[in-house]
Parts: structure tokens; C-alpha cells; sequence
């Protein structure tokens, strides 16, 4: 299933001249990589809101026991609009697949911004922006991450991940489908989600089970909380592993002993740390040809987005 996922983004990082000063913050990644294969939604919530660009910079102030995004300049409480935004935004983000935030910016950003109280002393370094706070109750289980975050190769790979799988999700609930078609959905998503949680992995399965005795709605409710959930966690070197040793163990008996050693071989330098993760799964798609493979090679696991995007190469991931 061919998806193009739409992932909402702070403009600036698009190469958009919309930040306090004038300028932008272009990532790299999101423009020269990642745009070949997603729809962007770019949403720079303080100038929606009208301030103006260059403009004075805001922060985040504790007022009245709560957090509040005010202006450097005049102390203006722009929370509320800013908060506003999202909410204006929300039927289109409803269809979106992920969301990639400006760090350290007092309106988008997700993680550790400084707090100040009345007098500007740091109160703590725990704050989140007015208009990313929104987003993230809103959507709670809609993948969301820091710019600066991406630049760490495992946080990356896993957004990625996640982006796709769940617009995948959403393109096969927008049709008109059957039990049958979301039998074929989970069968192939079966190694990627035992590889985030196997608890998670059961528990969709046990819903796939009843789908043909439950209603539609009900079950897509139900199954999209579940899968999404599951991919939420964080996968593990461990539990790649034994993907692996399970994949492996499916192909085995359509290899000969060369192919067998060579295979089992990468698995192991991956599980030691002393190769990537593309090494074994480069093996596995190559051995999965024939047609008595087709279980494996039909795996989201082995393919979960597009090979151009260039991740899971490092050792780390």
C-alpha cells in the first residue's frame, strides 16, 4: 500500500522567513529528504495570530499558578490565541500523520523551555509552548517531535516509523473496508509491532480477531488506539533481535547453509552493536524472493518507508 502522509510542521522550518527576527530554520532533513514523500501542513501560529515579522520575542512566564506565552516587550498574554490555532487547525489535523515542532521557540516548542516568574527569575526548565501544548491534548496519540530531536538517528528513525505506519492506518480506514482487508493489514504489520511492544502485538491481534462480530466503528476505534499505542513505544535492540531471529526462522528452511551462516551471522553483529540495522534486514529482503517467502517479504518490518530516506544505517538505531 502506497501512502503519502500528511505531516504537519512549523513553517519556519520549511525555509519559511517567519521567526521573530525575520529569518528561518530550515531543516535539512524535512526539505531535502523527507518532502519527496510527504504533504506538508505548515502552521506558524504567531504570525496567524497577526505579530507581526520582525517582531519582539515572547516567553514563557508563570502568571496565576499557570504557564502563561507573553510578549518580551509589553508583557502581552498571547496564550490563548496562540493555544487557539491549533484548535483552528484541528479538522485538517485530524487527517495528519505526525507533527515536527520548532525547539526552544515559546509558542511550538514541545520539551524543557525555561519558565520565568513575575520578577523574570527561572522558575524551572520544564515548560512547553502555548500552541504545541494544545496540539499535543488535542492529539494525544498523534506522533509529535522536536526539530532538534531529529538530529538524534534513533528519535528519527522512529518518528519516521511511526508517521507512515499511521498513515497507512488512516488509508485503509478511509476506505470502505472489509474484516478480510484489515486481516491482510495486521498480518503485515505483525513483525513491527512485535518489535515495540509484544504486549501491544496481542492485544491487536485479539481485536483483528473479533473484527467480523463487532461493528466497523467500533473497531476501528478501537484497533487505531491499539496500533498506535503500540507503536508509541520505543523499540529496542532486544526485541529487534528476535524480529530478526523470527523472520529468520520463517526463511530458514528455503536457504542453503551458506545463506543460513551469513544471515545469522549479521543478526548477531547487529545484536552485539557491531553492525546496523540495514545489514541484517538487507539480507532478509534479498532472501525473501521466492514466492514461499511471501509472508516475510510482505512485512511492513522489512520496508517500514520509503528506502530513499536513508535510515537505519548507523549502529545506534
Amino acid at each position: 500500500m502506497e501512502v503519502r502522509p500528511l505531516v504537519g510542521v512549523s513553517s519556519c522550518l520549511l525555509g519559511a522567513p517567519v521567526r521573530h527576527n525575520g529569518g528561518h530554520s530550515r531543516h535539512r532533513f524535512l526539505t531535502d529528504e523527507l518532502d519527496r514523500f510527504v504533504d506538508w501542513l505548515p502552521v506558524c501560529p504567531e504570525a496567524e495570530i497577526g505579530l507581526g515579522t520582525p517582531r519582539p520575542t515572547l516567553r514563557l512566564r508563570r502568571l496565576g499558578g499557570g504557564d502563561r506565552t507573553v510578549s518580551n516587550a509589553d508583557g502581552t498574554d498571547h496564550t490563548k490565541d496562540l493555544s487557539a490555532t491549533a484548535d483552528h487547525h484541528l479538522e485538517r489535523l485530524r487527517e495528519a500523520d505526525g507533527y515536527v515542532l520548532k525547539n526552544k521557540s515559546p509558542s511550538c516548542g514541545l520539551f524543557a523551555l525555561p519558565v520565568a516568574d513575575d520578577e523574570g527569575n527561572r522558575v524551572h526548565g520544564g515548560g512547553r509552548g502555548a500552541f504545541a501544548d494544545r496540539l499535543t491534548r488535542l492529539l494525544p496519540s498523534l506522533p509529535v517531535e522536536e526539530q532538534g530531536r531529529l538530529m538524534d538517528a534513533s528519535l528519527r528513525e522512529w518518528f519516521v516509523e511511526r508517521v507512515f505506519a499511521h498513515a497507512r492506518l488512516r488509508a485503509l480506514f478511509s476506505e470502505d473496508w472489509r474484516t478480510r482487508d484489515l486481516v491482510e493489514f495486521h498480518t503485515r504489520h505483525k513483525l513491527q509491532l512485535m518489535v515495540h511492544s509484544p504486549e501491544g502485538y496481542r492485544e491487536t491481534g485479539r481485536l483483528v480477531a473479533r473484527a467480523g462480530s463487532v461493528q466497523r466503528e467500533s473497531t476501528e476505534e478501537t484497533y487505531t488506539e491499539a496500533f498506535r499505542r503500540t507503536l508509541a513505544v520505543r523499540s529496542s535492540r532486544g526485541r529487534h533481535a528476535n524480529a530478526l531471529q523470527h523472520a529468520f526462522g520463517m526463511l530458514s528452511p528455503l536457504l542453503d547453509d551458506a545463506r543460513r551462516h551469513d544471515l545469522l551471522a549479521s543478526i548477531e553483529d547487529y545484536r552485539q552493536e557491531r553492525a546496523p540495522l540495514s545489514l541484517p534486514m538487507a539480507l532478509l529482503r534479498h532472501n525473501c524472493a521466492p514466492e514461499e517467502a511471501r509472508w516475510v517479504r510482505d512485512q511492513t518490518y522489512l520496508r517500514p518507508y520509503p528506502d530513499g530516506l536513508g535510515l537505519r544505517h548507523t549502529v545506534a538505531v
